[in-house]
């Protein structure tokens, strides 16, 4: 009963996630996220088709450390608009609920800095990153987004889920990604857990279809290289 009672209740925070994301997606283009190539650091943002992030300063980490609009391109994406956030409250993944990097942190960061960008077709890229006081502590950080990645790993038949763990190794920094499938095992997205010294972030491509490994694998690439740099 243990075990079922833990399978509803991640279902439930996964589907509260989702729902969660398509609102906010849909919720970009209401507001017209297009015409601008710059986003603000208050998290109102405006791009064309090659919107691009604008540093915001922070002590230790800013947005230029994040994803930008031609990672997103160079894997086949068409980015048009994106909202930054420093203040660590954006929601790490799908597998991790309603979490954010300053909850998993307990506010002890540094600096934050997150991004979420949507595209002209569906599917939707987010990243949120934490400096941390020690690079002890970084590690710990990256400890913990392992373990969030790999409770969505083991999940029933039908189910949606992350596959096994790849690394990646960048001068400054190190990655572990993993696909994403679907509960008819199609792969769609996938996410990566990021550390550079004392850096950490987590990143999520979500609602792509096939050929989704190499996009994760090459967003998880440029965005180790940004958060490295």
């Amino acid at each position: 009963m243990t075990e079922n009672k833990a399978v509803q209740q991640k279902s439930v925070r996964r589907n509260r996630v989702a729902a969660a994301a398509a609102c906010f997606a849909a919720a970009l283009i209401t507001v017209g996220v297009v015409g601008t190539p710059s986003a603000t650091a208050d998290g109102a943002a405006q791009g064309g088709a090659r919107p691009a992030v604008v540093a915001a300063p922070a002590p230790g980490l800013g947005s230029a450390a994040l994803v930008q609009s031609e990672d997103a391109v160079r894997q086949g994406l068409n980015p048009v608009g994106a909202t930054v956030v420093l203040t660590g409250r954006q929601g790490l993944s799908a597998c991790s609920g309603e979490e954010t990097m300053r909850d998993l942190t307990k506010g002890r960061a540094t600096a934050y800095a997150s991004v979420a960008w949507t595209f002209d077709t569906d599917g939707l890229l987010t990243e949120s990153a934490a400096s941390a006081p020690t690079g002890a502590e970084a590690a710990t950080w990256e400890k913990q987004l392992v373990a969030l990645v790999q409770d969505c790993q083991d999940e029933p038949a039908g189910h949606w889920h992350y596959g096994a763990a790849h690394t990646l190794t960048v001068p400054g920094g190190t990655a572990r990604w993993y696909p994403a499938y679907s509960g008819d095992g199609v792969v769609g997205g996938g996410v990566a857990v990021l550390r550079s010294g004392s850096k950490v972030a987590v990143v999520e491509l979500t609602g792509r279809a096939a050929g989704a490994p190499n996009s994760v694998e090459g967003i998880a690439t440029a965005a180790l290289k940004r958060l490295a740099s």
